[in-house]
């Protein structure tokens, strides 16, 4: 693998971990968003490769978000774009991914998780897409969470920018699984065993299967959602003002435009 400044990568008996390596916070900012970029198109070429297991490391987040400075007018577009090409890399990889979450998985944290096709939280572990507080959107989230969730959640969450735990998210199959925080770390390994003793066959055809039988494709869904964001979200005053306030650590004053 290569050496890596903010993330971790590593492949064992089938199983490939990638370690968002940003503690307390592990927020995604570009640089890191690169790294998990190039990263999984090593992990996914890898063929002992049965399951990819997302995590992060410390114990505060699993991660609380994208960078908000990389969504200035100079760098949205490109961390938009990279941001996306992790997502759909997640969404398109040839075996089946796990999101190990633990503390707070917030905004672009959580999406990363969203966009994987099995989840397991620790116990109180908090759930949120707090974006529109801000004046913006998650995109990513906007397309997966209405299938994820009943749409009166999904609209609370998208709209509100509010958090739940991973208990409700239990309650309502936004996770599979929630454990201990003080065994988490093993409870998640031993969920994620049985899958990678698995046949990798069978696991990708399965996962095309279930992607084919879901009906118009994630990527084409995300295109035109990230095609709002970019040519229209982010060009109206609150947008900006709602970044250059949480930016300078003031209350917003929205223009409503």
């Amino acid at each position: 693998m290569a050496d890596y400044k903010f993330i971790t990568a590593a492949v064992a008996q089938g199983l490939a971990t990638l370690t968002i390596n940003r503690a307390p916070l592990n927020v995604l900012d570009i640089a890191t968003m690169e790294e998990m970029d190039a990263a999984l198109d090593v992990l996914a070429a890898d063929p002992t490769v049965r399951l990819l297991k997302i995590a992060a490391a410390g114990e505060k987040a699993f991660s609380a978000g994208v960078e908000v400075a990389d969504h200035t007018p100079d760098k949205v577009d490109h961390m938009i774009r990279i941001f996306h090409s992790v997502i759909r890399k997640i969404e398109a990889f040839p075996v089946p991914t796990l999101a190990a979450v633990h503390g707070a998985a917030l905004g672009g944290g959580l999406e990363v998780a969203l966009a994987c096709d099995l989840i397991v939280a620790a116990a109180g572990a908090k759930l949120g897409q707090p974006e529109i507080k801000l004046a913006v959107f998650a995109p990513v989230a906007a397309v997966l969470l209405p299938r994820l969730l009943p749409p009166a959640w999904a609209n609370e969450l998208l709209y509100g920018g509010g958090v739940i735990t991973a208990e409700v998210a239990l309650q309502y199959g936004l996770v599979n699984r929630v454990f201990a925080r003080e065994s988490f770390a093993q409870e998640s390994q031993a969920f994620a065993k049985p899958f990678f003793e698995l046949s990798r066959s069978a696991l990708g055809f399965t996962k095309k299967a279930i992607r084919a039988g879901a009906g118009t494709a994630f990527a084409d869904r995300l295109a035109i959602v990230e095609k709002i964001y970019l040519q229209e979200l982010m060009e109206t005053a609150d947008a900006k003002e709602g970044l250059a306030a949480f930016l300078s650590k003031r209350a917003p004053a929205w223009q409503h435009r």
